[in-house]
């Protein structure tokens, strides 16, 4: 037999507890009958979706009921900004060059580990069914790979995609490989840190900055949208201005300037330390799995699956980690009377 009183117990209870804050409720009073503890908590569990209130967890002889729902951690964000809006994939990881504040620490000397045309075909097609906006493909340096076209057609045939390179290998075949790419489904991203050499080379190598530099207006010239990105050292913090004159009069339109600080990852010896807690996630997949984020994309304490397929859930086991640090986050904000 159903107990209706447990209900006015509960109400009684959460008039007491403060919103958020749960009640563990006694749904067995004194029966030890299966059936009927079932029936009080079917019943417990109506009232909530009835009233407002969350049934958290059902125990043998009890159940926990917040005051209230619980608040939603993704409902808070920018739409732009929900895990899974925007796909990363590292497509290799060697480089032409060896930055010394190289987030995922590649170089000429680095292992390729690359992730394929299959897998990135793959990808590209279950990130539409899966709520992906945008891909954006990176390294390594991409163009270093014999089929980049390709790669970059499976995906810009099916999102706007985005390829991040230092656009120093625009020539001879390479050339030809940008050349056979969709100028109206893709944006290439172009690495430049400075309005003058010094502080570019200073950090990727001689006459890194002058390529650079070619390589933009190169892309520019053949009827590509370019984004410029920037890793800004903190000495480098009053150069800004300047260098944001410099890429107006390279022809780069404002929306697509992106400048960042150096993060303590990879092979940089200092710079802004992340942690899964303090970092909003960007989906980003490599050869070797799935990771929190494209900054962190070797770091074993960012590392979110091996399993990369199916992408969904992949998208999925992301977003539910990053709701459980939100929620952490807002419990252990409590308030704390002085007074």
């Amino acid at each position: 037999m159903v107990n209706h009183a447990l209900i006015l117990d509960l109400v009684e209870r959460l008039a007491g507890t403060p919103v958020g804050q749960p009640v563990e409720l006694d749904v067995a009073a004194g029966t030890s009958d299966a059936d009927e503890v079932a029936a009080n908590t079917d019943l417990v569990a109506a009232w909530c979706r009835a009233s407002g209130n969350e049934l958290m967890e059902v125990r043998p002889a009890s159940v926990v009921v917040r005051h209230g729902r619980r608040r939603d951690p993704l409902a808070s964000l920018d739409p732009e900004l929900l895990p899974g809006t925007r796909l990363w994939m590292y497509t290799n990881f060697d480089c032409n060059l060896h930055c010394d504040y190289c987030c995922v620490a590649s170089s000429p000397q680095t292992e390729r580990r690359a992730l394929g045309a299959d897998r990135v075909d793959r990808l590209a097609a279950e990130a539409v069914d899966a709520g992906v906006r945008e891909l954006i493909l990176t390294g390594g340096e991409p163009f270093l790979l014999p089929d980049i076209d390709v790669l970059v057609a499976s995906c810009s045939e099916r999102l706007p995609t985005t390829l991040l390179t230092n656009g120093m290998l625009f020539r001879g075949e390479r050339l030809e490989r940008l050349r056979r790419m969709d100028r109206d489904r893709l944006t290439l991203q172009i690495s430049l840190d400075s309005a003058t050499p010094e502080p570019h080379d200073a950090h990727r190598g001689p006459r890194a900055w002058e390529r650079a530099v070619a390589g933009i207006r190169l892309a520019l010239d053949e009827g590509f949208d370019v984004k410029v990105a920037a890793t800004l050292p903190a000495e480098q913090a009053h150069e800004i201005d300047g260098f944001v004159e410099f890429l107006g009069d390279l022809g780069i339109r404002p929306e697509h300037r992106v400048i960042r600080a150096i993060a303590h990852q990879g092979v940089a010896e200092e710079g802004i330390e992340f942690t899964a807690a303090s970092l909003v996630p960007e989906v980003t997949v490599t050869a070797d799995g799935v990771w929190w984020h494209p900054v962190a994309a070797i770091d074993d304490s960012l590392f979110v699956r091996r399993e990369i397929f199916p992408l969904a859930d992949a998208i999925a086991d992301v977003r539910e980690r990053f709701t459980r640090y939100r929620e952490a986050a807002d419990q252990a904000a409590e308030w704390f009377p002085c007074s």
